[in-house]
């Protein structure tokens, strides 16, 4: 990304010159980036990536101030929100298949959280996926992983959902939409600390 100043000889723009340059503003600053085309790719990892990305966004609001406090020194020395360096850290753990993390830097402290039951039902293009967690105060959230074969490695490759949960009520979830078939699963709880607890057993279901 190139920061300009009087982009295209004007005070302001946006947009795409000659399907080469895009314009653009972000945070007051103007700059110029190559065209590029979205796309929507649906590989195992892109799944992964994103089902933590929104987990994190959706959970910033309700985090505690003095959490979000933690972010700010690095914020202002970055130039960055604290909301950006909050998602950049923990998506960087995510992706060493570490867990998420409300302090930083992450305490690491809590004791490995465990799922007392996974129910798989399967339906018309998808699988319901129940999960009862042990009793835990600083249980964040659920990581579920899916794979059309035994998933002897669960990781942020094949996460399909992450997803936010406490220790005292069982969470649903449904996948889909899935071709019929037959699909294996794994999932783990996580603290709010940054420690994943042990991936439950591998079991299988079949969407229809």
């Amino acid at each position: 990304m190139v920061r300009v100043t009087a982009p295209a000889l004007s005070l302001d723009a946006s947009g795409t010159i000659g399907k080469t340059v895009t314009y653009a503003k972000w945070k007051g600053r103007n700059y110029a980036r190559q065209r590029v085309i979205p796309t929507n790719p649906k590989s195992a990892s892109q799944s992964g990536l994103r089902a933590m990305f929104k987990f994190l966004s959706q959970q910033w609001d309700g985090m505690a101030d003095a959490d979000k406090e933690d972010y700010d020194a690095e914020a202002e020395s970055r130039q960055l929100s604290a909301f950006n360096v909050f998602m950049s850290k923990n998506m960087d753990r995510w992706q060493l298949n570490d867990g998420p993390s409300q302090a930083s830097p992450p305490p690491e402290a809590a004791t490995p959280l465990t799922i007392t039951t996974m129910t798989l039902t399967g339906g018309d293009g998808h699988v319901q996926v129940d999960l009862t967690p042990s009793a835990a105060t600083d249980i964040w959230g659920f990581i579920i992983c899916r794979s059309t074969a035994d998933i002897t490695a669960p990781s942020w490759t094949n996460a399909v959902a992450v997803i936010a949960a406490d220790g005292a009520n069982k969470v649903e979830y449904v996948d889909s939409p899935l071709d019929a078939g037959t699909y294996h699963y794994r999932a783990a709880a996580f603290c709010d600390d940054g420690i994943v607890g042990t991936y439950i057993a591998d079991d299988t279901e079949a969407a229809t």
